[in-house]
This record gives C-alpha cells, structure tokens and sequence, in this order.
C-alpha cells in the first residue's frame, strides 16, 4: 500500500507502544514503525504522532535527567575539583548562548544527543529554549528518518540499525561520548577555547606531549625480555655503582656534582633541612664568600623532570622558596647561557674509553609582543605554546593580560625540562671528537660512573663544540633519557628505536657490573625507595 494512504482512525494502543518503544531506541522505533506504515499494519498519524512525541518526550527527560542527578554529581569533590563552580557557569553561559546550534546537530549525529541534551540539564540550560529547539530538531528528523527507511527499505534500515547501536555497548558508548562533549564544552567556552580545543585534539598525534604513563607502555615488554635475559629486574641498579640504585630513585644532586670536577660544574651549595634562618645564613655566607649574586637557582636535591626548579632574584624569594621547601635544596649559581644540551654517555666497564650516545640541543620557549596582544593570546595563539599554555600562564605570576610591547621579548621557562615547556632537539650536529674527549675525560674521573646525562650550558657554540666553554648543571643516572627522542620532527617509531637501544646498554652495563662483583637493589627495596620518593617529592611540580 502507498505511503500515506493508511491514516484510518487514531489506534491508541499502538501509539503508546511507539512512544514507549521510543525510550528504548529512537532510530529502531521510527525504523520500525515507517516499515509498519509502508505495509499498511498501521495509519501513518498513529505512527508519525508517535515517533514524535515519544523522541520529544525522550530529549526532554534526558535534559530533566541532567538537572536533576547531573548536578549532583558535579558537586561530589573529585569533579568538583575538575570542574570549579566559575567553570561549570562558564560552561552553562556557552549553552545558553550558542547551545541551540549543538542541540541541532546532536539531532543528526549518532551517538551524540544523549550526552549533548544531559549536558545541557547538567550545566544549566535555560528549560523553555532547550524545549523549542529540541522541538525544531525533532519535527526536522523524525520526518525525515521514517521517509528515508519507508523508501529505502532493508537496503538503508540495516546499516542504521548498525550505526544506531543497542544494548550495554550503546550505553558504553554514550558514556564515553558524554564525558567527551563534556570536556570539549570546558574547552571552548574558556579563555583561548578554540585553541584549547585543538590543542587537545592534537594531543592525540603529537606523541611527545603524551601522558609518561602512555608514552612508556611499549617500553614496558622490552624491559621485561631484557629482565630475563639477563636474568634480573634491578640490573640496572648496578649500572653506577658510586650512585645509589644507580641514580633510579633518591640520588643526591649535590651528592653526584660533588664528585665530579669542580672546574666542571656549576657553583653549588647544599641546603640541608632545618630552621629558616640557619638554611638562610649559609645561603648567605656562599654568596659572601664565594662571590656569587642573584638571581640564584633554587631545586629539590632529590626531584625529577624539573619539578620545583626556581629562580630565586633576592633574598627574600629565596627565603619564601626554603619556607615552602623544608627539604634539602641545592642552590646554585645561575648560569646565563643562553644555550643548554644534554649530553647522553656511557662507558662499558674495562674500556678505556666511553662514548657520547646523543646530544640534546634545548630551546627555550618565548614570546614576542605585537603591542597590542596580551601574552596569554600570544601563547594560545602559538601552535606549540598553547600545548602546554596551562603550565605557562601558571607561572607568569599576573602577566598574562600585559600586553607586550613590540618585538619585546618574554621568556616562558628556565629550566631545560620538556615537560617545563622547553623543546628538545637532536643535537647531532653539536657532536664533535673533541667534545667526545672532553665529557669521556670529565666521567672517567668520577670513579663508578658508566651511565647517565649531564645537563649542561654554554655561551658559544663554537667554543662547546671544540669541548670547552660549558659547565655542568646537573648529572643523572640509570633513569636519565635520551631526550633527543622528543624532538618533535622525529617519528614515534624512531624515538622508540633510540629508547630500546639505551634500555639495552643499560641492561648490558648492569650486567657486566654485577659480574664485576657489583650489588644489585633487592626489588622490595627498590620499592620502598621508590615509595618514599614519591611522599617527600614537591607539592608543587611548577618549575620557572
């Protein structure tokens, strides 16, 4: 029979079972019903009326759901925490002004209108404009779903079905989709929003902002294979025997500059733990006696990827640095630059010689004024800086609305961390013989040392590559990284090549240390050790 010929008498049985049906799978009911219509079972108002007021009745509940279980669950504190009253009425404001366009589109994307309209309870949109556009959305598709199946039949119901899901994977799915039309909401509706969303976005594909955790996952079997190679999980432990645990967790900073050559390093002091003014007087005493000045460098002597580095231009920063730091800080004096490298080596135990794995190049991360841009725009404008402009604004201690004045430059960072903002660079070209020599001279004299980085700077560049020029500001050990791996011009597979390869040395190192009669970290220990570190590490993980 044709469409639209059986419309005889109003069945309400059959009009409640759609609008009931329609709570369960709006797609598969208007499915159903344009192919019930198509075959004369029932009228064509039955059905439409149906379809429509049940999808209008759903979307209305779902905003009703949102309002009011929605909010509750925005004020229990671990999403309070996340979600900050000022951002949820940010949010709410955006769904109020520009929510309509989404409440339409939501209407046409599979998967998308139960977390749009929940969203829209959740954060506050306005009842009566929710219900008319939702109306406009509904009268708009339901016509359009049931003319497209009743047409189309099997051919087009079949792949809709599929889209459409069903079960608990649907809801799975919603779940996930409601959690992320959440954050891309948070996203735009704040400062630099279209920014800040793609820079989200981008996290996807730009690898070297990825999650530790993530970025190490396929790290995680090579060690294993390598554990049991050689037939033992702390192996590494034993790669610096005169580091303890091999510079994985708890080695001193101080400790391990102390014990390389003083024309090498950059002037430092230990600040041991103790009361204020003690911590301050020695400070006192090595800028008297030793000649330094401010600004000073100020960090954690046990702390790992920049954490806590800060530059101190008075006493009384350094003084409101030690109060917020009762641990023990290594002071040092700061040395200008304007470039720094990380110098990746290593040494096979017996070998006379040892050798450069990789070189860093560090570039630090700045803005130029435009006068007329404040600087939070010119980060959020940049294509690097807004992927980590939440770092940077944090420290900008209230400048983020100065407008910069033209070709005036503001730099984000100081400390040569990628995860602090700096970007990192495969420094090959920097490699030279000399420099070889120079750094295998300055390790060989730190007697059970075989591997690990030194971070250092230079002020010519000419000079470095000719072994000479540079000071050493800090030495890491069995956990250092080739950094080179992050320069952002590398693909993954590459960076992963060169981090297998120096899990392996390192592995191999160990090895022969331990035959060598070196002791290895029990792995109970190791833990503790590891455990203990993470309590007494920084509060605060922002570094200047």
């Amino acid at each position: 029979m044709a469409i639209g010929l059986v419309t005889e008498g109003f069945a309400w049985s059959h009009w409640w079972a759609i609008v009931f049906c329609t709570f369960a799978s709006e797609d598969g009911t208007c499915i159903a019903t344009a192919l019930l219509i198509r075959d004369g079972k029932i009228g064509l108002l039955t059905g439409f009326m149906g379809c429509f007021i049940g999808i209008y009745l759903g979307d209305l509940l779902l905003w009703w759901f949102g309002y009011a279980f929605g909010r509750r669950a925005l004020a229990i504190p671990a999403v309070a925490r996340r979600l900050p009253r000022r951002r949820i009425e940010q949010m709410g404001a955006w769904i109020n002004q520009r929510g309509w366009k989404a409440v339409l589109a939501s209407r046409f994307l599979p998967g998308t209108r139960l977390p749009m309209y929940v969203a829209a309870g959740m954060l506050g949109a306005r009842p009566g404009r929710f219900a008319v556009w939702t109306l406009l959305a509904v009268a708009l598709w339901t016509p359009l779903v049931m003319w497209v199946a009743a047409v189309g039949g099997s051919g087009v119901t079949g792949p809709l079905r599929k889209l459409a899901g069903s079960g608990w994977l649907g809801v799975l799915a919603a779940t996930i989709a409601l959690l992320i039309g959440l954050r891309m909401i948070e996203l735009t509706c704040t400062a630099g929003g279209r920014a800040r969303l793609i820079a989200g976005v981008s996290r996807l594909w730009r690898w070297e902002f990825w999650p530790v955790w993530l970025f190490y996952l396929p790290v995680v079997p090579w060690v294993s294979l390598l554990a049991l190679r050689y037939r033992g999980l702390t192996i590494p432990t034993a790669a610096n025997p005169s580091i303890p645990h091999g510079g994985i967790v708890g080695e001193s900073k101080f400790d391990i500059l102390s014990r390389l050559p003083g024309e090498w390093v950059v002037p430092s002091k230990l600040l041991p733990p103790g009361d204020i003014d003690s911590r301050m007087q020695l400070l006192a005493e090595a800028v008297r006696n030793q000649g330094w000045s401010y600004p000073l460098i100020l960090k954690p002597d046990f702390g790992e990827r920049g954490a806590g580095v800060r530059m101190a231009h008075s006493g009384d920063e350094a003084r409101e640095y030690l109060e917020r730091n009762s641990g023990r800080v290594c002071a040092q004096v700061y040395h200008p630059g304007p470039f720094e490298a990380g110098i990746f080596y290593y040494r096979l135990p017996g070998e006379a010689r040892g050798s450069v794995f990789s070189i860093t190049d560090k570039h630090f991360p700045a803005v130029t004024g435009d006068g007329q841009s404040t600087v939070k725009e010119l980060i959020w404008r940049h294509p690097r800086y807004r992927m980590q402009a939440g770092r940077f604004l944090a420290r900008l201690n209230g400048q983020a609305d100065r407008v910069l004045e033209r070709d005036k430059c503001l730099r984000l960072a100081v400390a040569g961390n990628h995860c602090q903002g700096a970007m990192f660079r495969d420094g090959g070209h920097l490699l030279t013989d000399a420099l070889e020599q120079a750094v295998d001279r300055i390790a060989r004299q730190f007697p059970g040392f075989c591997f690990g980085r030194f971070d250092v700077r230079y002020g010519d560049v000419e000079a470095f590559r000719a072994g000479g020029g540079f000071s050493i500001v800090e030495l890491n050990g069995a956990t250092s990284e080739s950094t080179n791996i992050y320069d952002p011009s590398w693909p993954l597979w590459r960076a992963y090549r060169v981090l297998f390869a120096q899990w392996s040395i390192l592995f191999r190192i160990g090895a022969i240390n331990r035959r060598l009669g070196a002791a290895t970290t029990p792995v109970t220990t190791l833990a503790r050790h590891v455990l203990a570190c993470y309590r007494r590490r920084m509060v605060d993980p922002l570094s200047d």
